[in-house]
């Protein structure tokens, strides 16, 4: 994997504080939180996770979109809650308790997180001249992504755990002449470390 790529490093956690599982009639969604913060988890980083949860011996899926739709206006980005402990006043309300239940969703699953680069080193040049163009010298950076998911069950109304996911990767550029770019896909090792481990922790009965 690092002949052609840069190298990733990926660890998982688990933190468990209730028993969870899941029947073939419920589903789960997958939220990002949603305002302006720099923490602001990104939007295909969710998309991984939610199709990772729904592949193959997946779980049932809501889309972010459909949810966000079908309990309108609860999770409109103006009106989304910021953190899980805003989520029993909402989920209480009658109204959306009842739209809940007739979508299906058991598992609301709450992501928080980023990748950033941390770090960057080398130098290089290019020109051109009569005779062509080129390039020379060495680029590095260091990239961190960094997520941890809430796992809210709405139908006993608190929280089972937690799930978090962290990757660091150097991404490298040599160049002699051509520069050739060897990336470290940091965003997807912790993507799927983070989808596999939730899709444990929910179908596991303990």
């Amino acid at each position: 994997m690092c002949l052609t790529t840069g190298c990733v490093t990926t660890t998982v956690q688990e933190m468990r504080q209730a028993s969870t599982g899941i029947s073939t009639s419920e589903s789960v969604v997958v939220l990002g939180r949603h305002d302006n913060a720099a923490k602001e988890s990104e939007d295909n980083f969710i998309s991984c996770v939610t199709n990772n949860l729904g592949g193959k011996g997946g779980v049932g899926v809501v889309t972010e979109q459909a949810f966000v739709d079908a309990l309108f206006p609860w999770f409109e980005p103006r009106t989304a809650p910021l953190k899980t402990s805003d989520l029993p006043e909402i989920v209480g309300q009658p109204l959306l308790a009842n739209r809940l239940q007739s979508i299906g969703v058991r598992y609301l699953i709450w992501i928080e997180g980023t990748t950033e680069t941390t770090d960057k080193g080398g130098a290089m040049t290019c020109s051109i001249t009569m005779t062509g163009a080129g390039c020379f010298g060495f680029l590095s950076w260091e990239n961190d992504s960094s997520y941890e998911a809430q796992i809210w069950d709405i139908k006993n109304g608190n929280v089972v755990g937690k799930v978090s996911s962290d990757a660091t990767g150097t991404s490298f550029m040599p160049a002699v002449i051509v520069p050739v770019p060897f990336i470290a896909r940091v965003q997807a090792g912790a993507c799927s470390t983070l989808s596999g481990q939730l899709k444990a922790f929910i179908t596991k009965e303990s």
